[in-house]
């Protein structure tokens, strides 16, 4: 469970990132059943060498897609940052071809809170400031919800 720090991890057990509201985890190896049951805020990296992880994860209210531009670059932050602190053979191996190994990382992100992103990035760029922007994305979200439901 994580409700908003940054982690590096080399792997997890079942029912990783249960319950995260929020922060940022990069998972750099195994990951178990039932990851990310109950996910309602922040983002998971998990690198899938294997491309079986979708089918260990609670998609329902997550979705799991590749990494953009600006993932990448929070992925190679968080990988270089770790392998500073730990001396990681694992990271050190990823940064040594991270043009190859940043293809191998999935998103893992809710629906609700990437929903939420949008809406607050649509007002930044509207010129609102981050306070304003909270306040028009919740907005958006919550007619959205009541429109559909």
């Amino acid at each position: 469970r994580n409700s908003g720090v940054t982690a590096v991890v080399e792997g997890v057990g079942d029912h990783g990132c249960e319950y995260m509201t929020g922060g940022r985890v990069l998972i750099l190896g195994p990951v178990g059943r039932n990851f990310g049951a109950g996910m309602s805020g922040g983002v998971a990296y998990v690198l899938d060498e294997a491309g079986d992880f979708a089918g260990r994860c609670s998609t329902g209210n997550l979705s799991v897609k590749k990494l953009d531009i600006a993932d990448t670059g929070h992925v190679q932050e968080m990988l270089e940052r770790h392998h500073c602190h730990t001396g990681s053979v694992k990271a050190h191996r990823l940064l040594d071809d991270f043009s190859t190994a940043s293809r191998q990382f999935v998103k893992i992100v809710p629906h609700d809170y990437q929903n939420v992103l949008e809406a607050m990035e649509q007002a930044r760029q509207g010129g609102m400031d981050d306070d304003e922007a909270m306040l028009f994305a919740y907005n958006a979200v919550v007619a959205s919800k009541r429109k559909a439901g």
